[in-house]
């Protein structure tokens, strides 16, 4: 029995020991950060966009024929006028001609029975019957002269050729799109919005457009909100327009948008140190002393903890601007800050 007790309280101590050992280097704390961002990146999420022209226009063919040339090219600059394209006009020369003889004999009989009415010896109803066939003659001509015309395609506006969709020797349907001209002094960038962020957008809200394919960061201007949502996304469409005189913008490129909503830059005071831009983080990181100052727990370099006062702004959704006590880089525990002490060890 004496050797069974020894034995528990030899068991006992060796645990205790180790107990002691463990508790004497603790274990790093996990937690969740996040590195202090600029105040203009308050506005939250990014949305991608696709730059559209401000206008499109379909150029095509009345009739229907073969193409003989097309003088365009895509990405070609055209001015209202210009010659895009020409169909084979041998027909339309054929009815043309044909008009103009009909319409030649129509006068011809006009002048010889003109001289019979004015002397009376030709019937009234046979003069009001020439002058008839004159008038159907002079409508044949106008139409095949129409025709004819129609055989060249000259570009209703001016602006730039954005696909080119019939080539010579194929055959043109009327209505079959030859080439489309697009409008791109002005552009306009397509973003879907989630509905429950539509409501913050205005017609006037403040955007900044970046496109990265242009090498481009542009302010965003007028803004046209959809007003029917997508059945299976739930978002909404809204289109932003931007002025694009150096045509850099072209249709169908990437664009990254943020929207500066009510609030989003808040009007902070000047900064305790000069040239240190105003910063943001988010609302739950930061805490507050018996005493009422505020503070976030910021990570040094080698992971440890601490606690660093701050002075802090206007609020923007889930953040909150901050005047002094941290600037841009640093890094913040936004989770986990219930289990620190000043100087612990983290990981994250």
């Amino acid at each position: 029995m004496k050797k069974v007790i020894l034995g528990l309280l030899t068991i006992l101590m060796v645990c205790s020991c180790s107990e002691k050992k463990e508790n004497g280097v603790k274990a790093p704390t996990r937690v969740k950060t996040e590195v202090v961002s600029s105040v203009c990146d308050m506005a939250g999420q990014t949305f991608v966009g696709i730059v559209e022209e401000r206008e499109g226009t379909a150029v095509s063919f009345t009739s229907m024929g073969i193409v003989k040339r097309v003088l365009v090219n895509e990405g070609q600059a055209v001015s209202r006028g210009q010659l895009i394209a020409e169909i084979d006009d041998t027909q339309a020369r054929n009815l043309l001609s044909g008009a103009e003889a009909q319409m030649a004999q129509a006068n011809d009989a006009l002048e010889r029975y003109k001289m019979l009415h004015d002397n009376g010896s030709l019937p009234e109803v046979q003069w009001v019957e020439i002058q008839s066939k004159v008038a159907q003659a002079k409508s044949q001509y106008e139409v095949a002269k129409k025709n004819l015309a129609d055989c060249r395609l000259t570009a209703p506006v001016s602006g730039i050729i954005g696909k080119k969709l019939v080539g010579a020797g194929e055959t043109a349907m009327p209505s079959q799109a030859v080439v489309t001209i697009l409008d791109i002094t002005s552009v306009k960038v397509k973003v879907s919005v989630p509905e429950a962020e539509i409501s913050g957008i205005t017609a006037s809200t403040p955007s900044t457009i970046n496109v990265e394919a242009a090498q481009s960061t542009v302010s965003g201007g007028k803004i046209e909100k959809g007003i029917q949502a997508d059945a299976l996304t739930h978002t909404y469409e809204i289109r932003i327009n931007v002025q694009n005189a150096n045509r850099k913008l072209l249709p169908g490129m990437v664009a990254s948008v943020q929207f500066a909503h009510k609030g989003t830059v808040p009007d902070v005071p000047q900064v305790a140190h000069e040239g240190q831009s105003p910063c943001a983080v988010p609302v739950m990181a930061v805490q507050k002393r018996a005493g009422g100052t505020l503070f976030v727990w910021t990570v040094a370099s080698d992971s440890t903890v601490h606690r660093t006062t701050i002075t802090t702004g206007q609020t923007a959704g889930n953040h909150i601007a901050i005047t002094s006590g941290i600037e841009n880089g640093m890094r913040i525990v936004t989770e986990g800050y219930q289990k620190l002490s000043e100087g612990n060890k983290v990981v994250y």
